[in-house]
């Protein structure tokens, strides 16, 4: 038997049902018992959603109020009464089983496991197996329309049925005539038979994902003895995602939707952290299409934004692997933890006995995977095999517990993950492409970078993501004759995106003013600007990485942002490094610790501008640190001693201090001021007479700095 099923929602109708994430709002179906011939009761349930704000099509397709959906029952009551009627209708007509038939694949994959995922109920296991009318209408007459162009209204005017949408209820008029077009399959001349289900999976099948890549070194081998590649119409890339979730997360947003075995590649940083994204594969295109209708939907309180990927980019995140992770990922069904910030001289034993008892480790030491680096050494990183969800939670329970005189941090993790990492720790550089290197312009006079307290710039805050050069001079109006050539500043953030700042410097402080007074919070496209005037020094700070907040100026950090080069190009093909420059070979990347004798030895090294330079690319090496260790460090150019000289009695050349005197911190509260940062390295003496030289301060910046001795350079 056949359970025909017609349903709606509050919001959209037809082709874009579900695609706004609204509720469900009607429920009507009619068993049809197929050798027979006989249907059931036609039944009618309308469903109270807790949003009853309806859209405008809902109100003039459905006929529907708020005030009658106010009387309705809930999602979960309804499904039951569903149930409890269809058995009963199923008894009348002497049959046991059933098996749905819907319009279409949107009303079960993208309305009913949508919902109930969210609401935290399950749907009954008829719900996993359907039939989509329109492919079984298309099947039993090839000459019809597309599948996508199929509606109920043209399947029944191809085969000559009347519908009279006035004659009855929304909804019944569906039903009706999609049994009718039933009966008309089944008749003499078509004699269509039903045999085979669209499916749902009932849940994301984790493991390796095992696909075919190049030989990048001896340390891999080809995961199949057949080439496979990746259809690029089946992947797409999930962006904004909590740092926290893992792939059985996605999978939960994507429910409904049927992704392929170890479809969910976490991506990570250069840091080796997850990034907010990932790249999921569908077991087809039709899923996939599916998918990308799910752009902008929650995951929490967090919109998720949904786009086409490639099946190469694919590849890059999941396609390799080793011996060594075949072999630990080839125990099927298991719950995958990884463990993070463990000390280097952590053994299997030791991490065993962190785990303890309740939460026992898949084979032992062979559930055991240590991330190491090229040459053998220890990242701090491992991956541990669990058999069921109970031992996991049990060890998540142990997160930030201490291990030697280290906390351990702990993460639900994937097999494309585990692939990731430890590929990427075998060649020692990103597997994923990453965006350039930051850049500084270092510009020669008369284009300087302003630097001193007057206050002849403008920040530009709260630009659209796609906005360019051209756009900011069309807002800026007749005020653009008063810009300094090259006074454009486009603010990129770490992964090279527009940030949504920009700083423009002006040929004055009263003009600054006036196009501050002019353009606050004019319109861009979609978005209102906010213009604020500023400073110089305000600006410098900000373009060299810094932060302009309510408590005034935060230093920058020890990686510089990406900020536009003159000719305003966003990103470059190429690093360039003065000729001059490049006689001298780069530091080490982690210097020794310094003593007071070998200071005093060693002449003072400082970033180095060559005089002819128009640019200088400042590279910095990303590793994989397991935190909590040092951070990736900037690596600078050593300059001859009498470029040391010049450059730190330069007015109009900004001067980092020497590497080595810089940290990093990072994991700090959002609230965190100045004060609480001073707090923290109480105790940490420098003399302020060092960064005097080194960063023009503004005599109130500067008076934050000499005051508390403790004061460490950020």
């Amino acid at each position: 038997s056949l359970v025909v099923l017609f349903g709606a929602t509050a919001g959209a109708y037809g082709a874009k049902l579900g695609s706004d994430e609204r509720e469900l709002i009607l429920l009507v179906w009619q068993v049809v018992d197929l050798p027979s011939k006989k249907v059931g009761t036609l039944h009618k349930s309308l469903v109270k959603a807790e949003n009853l704000d309806l859209s405008d099509q809902c109100r003039e397709v459905s006929g529907l109020t708020p005030e009658g959906l106010g009387k309705a029952e809930p999602l979960d009551r309804v499904l039951q009464q569903f149930s409890q009627l269809v058995s009963s209708d199923l008894k009348v007509l002497g049959r046991s089983s059933y098996t749905l038939c819907s319009d279409g694949q949107l009303l079960i994959r993208q309305v009913l496991h949508p919902e109930t995922s969210k609401k935290n109920f399950l749907l009954s296991d008829c719900f996993y197996s359907f039939y989509d009318l329109r492919k079984e209408f298309h099947t039993c007459y090839p000459s019809s329309a597309a599948v996508k162009d199929q509606t109920i209204k043209t399947m029944a005017e191809y085969l000559g049925l009347g519908t009279d949408e006035t004659e009855e209820d929304f909804g019944v008029w569906q039903v009706k005539t999609m049994v009718a077009i039933i009966f008309s399959m089944l008749s003499e001349n078509c004699n269509h038979i039903f045999t085979e289900p669209e499916t749902v999976k009932y849940k994301y099948e984790t493991g390796p994902c095992l696909l075919w890549l190049p030989f990048f070194s001896f340390f891999f081998f080809l995961c199949s003895s057949k080439s496979e590649t990746v259809d690029s119409e089946t992947v797409i890339r999930a962006r904004g995602l909590p740092w926290q979730s893992s792939d059985q997360d996605i999978a939960r947003f994507f429910k409904g939707l049927n992704i392929a075995k170890g479809g969910v590649a976490l991506c990570l940083n250069a840091q080796g952290r997850r990034n907010g994204e990932a790249l999921v594969r569908f077991v087809n295109s039709e899923q996939r299409d599916l998918a990308l209708e799910r752009h902008k939907h929650h995951m929490g309180s967090r919109y998720i934004e949904v786009y086409k990927a490639t099946g190469e980019e694919f590849l890059k995140i999941a396609g390799g692997t080793s011996n060594e992770v075949a072999q630990f990922l080839s125990k099927e069904n298991q719950v995958i933890i990884r463990m993070r910030g463990l000390p280097f001289t952590a053994t299997q034993e030791d991490v065993l006995g962190f785990l303890g008892p309740e939460c026992p480790v898949t084979g032992g030491k062979e559930g055991l995977l240590f991330v190491k680096y090229p040459d053998g050494r220890p990242t701090g990183d491992a991956f541990v095999l669990f058999s069921c969800e109970e031992y996991a939670q049990n060890a998540l329970k142990k997160h930030k517990e201490i291990l030697g005189k280290r906390y351990i941090e702990l993460f639900r993790s994937t097999a494309a993950e585990v692939q990731q990492v430890v590929l990427n720790r075998y060649m020692s550089t990103p597997l994923i492409p990453t965006l350039p290197t930051p850049i500084i312009p270092v510009i020669p006079p008369p284009y300087t970078i302003a630097t001193g307290s007057i206050r002849d710039c403008v920040r530009l805050r709260g630009l659209p993501y796609t906005a360019g050069i051209d756009d900011i001079l069309e807002f800026m109006g007749d005020a653009t004759g008063d810009i300094k050539p090259h006074g454009v500043h486009m603010v990129l953030n770490q992964q090279g995106r527009p940030s949504g700042d920009a700083f423009i410097q002006m040929k004055s402080a009263d003009k600054a003013f006036m196009v501050a007074q002019k353009c606050h919070k004019k319109m861009m496209k979609d978005r209102y600007v906010e213009v604020f005037q500023c400073s110089g020094e305000e600006m410098n700070f900000v373009l060299m990485g810094g932060t302009l907040n309510r408590s005034g100026l935060s230093p920058p950090p020890c990686k510089l942002p990406c900020l536009s080069p003159p000719a305003y190009a966003a990103f470059q093909t190429a690093a360039v490094i003065p000729a001059e420059a490049a006689l001298y070979q780069p530091q080490a990347l982690l210097p020794a610790t310094r003593t007071p004798q070998a200071s005093a030895a060693a002449p003072p090294t400082v970033t180095y501008y060559p005089a002819q330079a128009a640019q200088l690319y400042m590279n910095y090496t990303a590793y994989y640190p397991s935190p909590p260790v040092s951070p990736t460090t900037v690596g600078y150019i050593a300059a001859p001693p009498g470029a040391v000289a010049a450059a730190a009695t330069a007015t109009h050349t900004p001067i980092l201090p020497q590497p080595g005197a810089l940290v990093r911190m990072q994991g700090l509260p959002y609230n965190t001021g100045m004060k609480e940062i001073l707090s923290f390295f109480q105790g940490y003496q420098y003399a302020p007479d060092d960064y005097n030289g080194l960063i023009q301060l503004s005599d109130q910046a500067r008076s934050v700095l000499q005051a508390p001795k403790e004061w460490v350079c950020l």
